[in-house]
């Protein structure tokens, strides 16, 4: 490395440039998508993660005793179509409701993240991402 580099203030470490010509990270203003009952979303609310697109569609979803399974489905594709979201995290319980389409689910971004709630305690048997590592670890 030139003394110059390593005076230029601007310059970014070697580390951060790889990260920043990643094609999937490179990509400004990504978003994380919550699915979760009120306490989840509203906690993840109130830092910050909340969010709408230019079509005025919210990057978060409440689930409530009575909302839909079709509701969460629904939502749940729509968030893995939307360009602007790289993480979508959805309480496990929730993702027990639609397993099919969250194990179904394979590409890297957006990643699927599951997480506990207050009330529903994290199983990591049902885990998505476990699930898949075990099977890349056991071939």
């Amino acid at each position: 490395m030139k003394t110059k580099d390593l005076e230029d203030p601007n310059r970014k470490p070697a580390s951060q440039e790889k990260i920043l010509r990643h094609p999937t990270l490179a990509v400004p203003n990504r978003l994380m998508a919550v699915i979760g009952d009120e306490d989840t979303c509203v906690g993840f609310l109130m830092v910050g993660v909340g969010d709408y697109d230019k079509q005025n569609r919210p990057n978060f979803l409440v689930v409530k005793k009575d909302t839909d399974i079709q509701v969460i489905k629904a939502c749940f594709m729509n968030f893995i179509k939307r360009k602007d979201i790289a993480i979508i995290l959805i309480c496990q319980y929730i993702a027990d409701m639609i397993r099919s389409v969250v194990d179904a689910h394979e590409e890297a971004v957006p990643a699927v993240l599951e997480i506990p709630s207050r009330d529903h305690p994290y199983d990591s048997e049902k885990d998505c991402i476990i699930k898949r590592a075990m099977k890349l670890i056991h071939k």
